[in-house]
């Protein structure tokens, strides 16, 4: 009975570190080859979002979340929301393989964290938090900072 309880703790640690690898070299690949997004300007970080229309969770919890975090650094943030299913080959060059999946990416331009499902604001503020960008002052405008590409 030992041996089983061990075996299944290897097996679950040995997934979860090759999940880990997997992102490590899946944000590596991505940096190599250019982001794709040419409304992205350096100097700010941004998080781009691939959704879908019938996306529960990206309605429930994601957007709304984005949207918190878009007003708390205002124009200091980028927001790039994709459509997977209009735009499928910005999906495939990422590897989007779930539904919402989000990627944070510094002001560099270097993608470095990625959520393969629904985050919260709070998650996704530590995580921009922890690659070294902080909302600042910022201006109030009357425009919302998510932007959908299309």
């Amino acid at each position: 009975m030992v041996e089983r309880i061990a075996i299944f703790f290897l097996i679950m640690f040995s997934a979860l570190a090759l999940s880990l690898l997997f992102q490590r070299l899946l944000l590596r690949r991505r940096a190599g080859r250019g982001l794709g997004l040419k409304e992205f300007q350096p100097g700010r970080p941004a998080i781009l979002y691939f959704t879908a229309p019938g996306c529960v969770p990206c309605k429930l919890i994601q957007r709304p979340a984005l949207q918190a975090i878009a007003d708390q650094y205002g124009e200091n943030l980028q927001v790039f929301e994709v459509d997977a299913t209009k735009d499928r080959e910005l999906a495939n060059r990422w590897a989007v393989l779930s539904i919402p999946t989000t990627f944070l990416i510094d002001s560099l331009g270097r993608p470095r964290k990625i959520n393969n499902r629904a985050t919260p604001a709070e998650v996704l503020i530590r995580q921009l938090s922890e690659i070294g960008e902080y909302p600042q002052q910022r201006h109030i405008t009357n425009s919302s900072p998510v932007g959908v590409l299309e």
